[in-house]
């Protein structure tokens, strides 16, 4: 699942995958229904690695944290598991443990304001908008949020912000208007997790957690 640009030998006996399986295992073993008849499951995690382990991940240290964070994401759009905020992953050392022995903490944690999930926006080159608590715009101008440089989309095309129950998107009067999922949209359009947003040529991505 986590294998991706790791796809070499290490010099430790730990490796990516490992992570990544004991990390499913996890949200799998921690999961719980809430009072919407929800499965919720945890979505903060602490991997507790060697010192040597540690240090021999230091120079992937970001890149394996996205991809551990997208891992849990993704696995949690294909079991229709839903998180209370957004995925965060650290990697601690625990002085305590042998190369390639490693230990894992979980918890849920809630977005800021209580909401359920942070919610993305997922450009083409992978850079990922978190949403969060505030509205967020998608246009050509330098101050936009998300600046696109598209031709074809408007200085202050279309925006994104929280609602009551997840995202909506509402074109800003653009010129060539604003689609999800293919379909011109009108007023505040819903979002749901996986829709694909696109303005002028340009497409993003929203994920709900």
């Amino acid at each position: 699942m986590v294998e991706g640009v790791f796809a070499r030998a290490f010099r430790s006996s730990l490796r990516p995958i490992e992570l990544g399986r004991k990390m499913v295992r996890e949200i799998d073993d921690h999961r719980s229904v809430d009072v919407k008849g929800r499965t919720i499951v945890p979505n903060a995690f602490t991997f507790h690695l060697s010192q040597a382990d540690h240090a021999n991940f230091a120079e992937i240290h970001d890149a394996l944290v996205t991809e551990l964070s997208d891992a849990a994401r993704e696995y949690a759009r294909d079991e229709g598991y839903t998180f209370l905020g957004p995925v965060s992953v650290d990697l601690v050392v625990d002085p305590g443990l042998k190369p390639g022995r490693f230990g894992i903490e979980s918890r849920m944690a809630e977005g800021k304001g209580g909401a359920a999930g942070a919610g993305a926006l997922v450009l083409g080159d992978g850079t990922r908008v978190v949403l969060a608590d505030r509205p967020v715009v998608v246009g050509r101008l330098s101050e936009c949020e998300v600046m696109v440089s598209d031709p074809n989309v408007s200085r202050r095309h279309a925006e994104v912000r929280p609602a009551a129950h997840g995202y909506v998107v509402s074109d800003l009067g653009s010129t060539n208007g604003t689609r999800v999922n293919g379909a011109v949209i009108a007023g505040l359009h819903p979002l749901e997790d996986g829709d694909t947003i696109t303005v002028g040529a340009t497409s993003l991505r929203f994920e709900a957690s």
